[in-house]
C-alpha cells in the first residue's frame, strides 16, 4: 500500500512546551497496578502542545474558533518544502522559488524537525521560522494552510506576532509542532484533524497529522 507518514510529535511529560505555556502532565487516574478496576490516564496540557492547530481566535478577538475550521482545508493535497539547514528565516524569495503554483497547503521541513530527537535540551529559541514577507506572499497566492516543524511559526521574541496575524487574519490555518524528519520533500495528501474542542477560548487544539503519498 501507500506509505503513511505520521508527522505528529508524541505527547510526553518530558517534551518542551512554548515558554510560559502550561507544561505537560500525563498522570495515572486509575491504575490496575494499584488495584483499580481499569487503567485510566489523565491528560493536562495546553492546546498549543506538540503538534497542534492555531485558529484565528488565537490572536484575533472575536475571530473563528478552532471548532469552525473547515475540514476541507485540513484534508487535501499538500507540498512538503525542504528548507536548507543554514536558512533560519524562510523568506519571500525562498517561498516564491520552492512553493509550486496552485498548492493550497504547504508544510516546511526545516532543521527544527531534528530538535524533537533530543528533548532533554528543552525549548529551543533559535528555531527556523516563517518571515512576514513569506506569509504575505503565501496568502496572496491563495494558500489556505501552512505548517512548520516547531512550536511556533513566528520568530522567537517577535513583538506583535505579525506572521501569525498575516495568516490568521485571512483565515489561513497554521499547523505547528510537526515532525517531518522522515518525509522526503514532495507532494502528499495531508490529513490534519484537530481535537473538536468547543469549550474555552477556541484558540487552537492538539492534532493528529499524517501524510499519504
Amino acid at each position: 500500500g501507500m506509505p503513511i507518514y505520521d508527522i505528529t510529535v508524541p505527547l510526553t511529560n518530558e517534551m518542551p512546551t512554548y515558554p510560559g505555556d502550561p507544561g505537560v502532565q500525563i498522570t495515572d487516574w486509575y491504575s490496575l497496578a494499584q488495584g483499580d478496576p481499569a487503567n485510566v490516564t489523565r491528560l493536562n496540557i495546553g492546546v498549543h502542545t506538540g503538534t497542534h492547530v492555531d485558529a484565528p481566535a488565537h490572536f484575533i478577538k472575536g475571530a473563528s474558533p478552532v471548532e469552525s475550521l473547515p475540514l476541507d482545508v485540513l484534508v487535501g493535497p499538500s507540498q512538503v518544502v525542504e528548507v536548507p539547514e543554514g536558512k533560519l528565516s524562510i523568506d519571500k524569495e525562498f517561498v516564491a522559488q520552492h512553493c509550486e503554483p496552485g498548492v493550497t497547503r504547504v508544510l516546511f521541513k526545516t532543521r527544527n524537525s531534528s530538535f524533537w530527537n533530543d528533548q532533554s535540551i528543552g525549548f529551543r529559541e533559535d528555531f527556523t521560522y516563517l518571515a512576514l514577507t513569506a506569509a504575505e506572499y503565501l496568502v496572496a497566492k491563495g494558500v489556505r494552510l501552512v505548517g512548520i516543524d516547531y512550536l511556533s511559526i513566528e520568530q522567537f521574541g517577535q513583538k506583535d506576532h505579525p506572521t501569525h496575524l498575516a495568516l490568521l487574519s485571512k483565515g489561513v490555518v497554521i499547523v505547528e509542532g510537526l515532525n517531518l524528519s522522515a518525509v522526503p520533500a514532495g507532494k502528499y495528501e495531508l490529513i490534519c484533524l484537530p481535537m473538536r474542542i468547543r469549550s474555552g477560548l477556541g484558540d487552537g487544539a492538539p492534532a493528529r497529522a499524517i501524510l499519504r503519498s
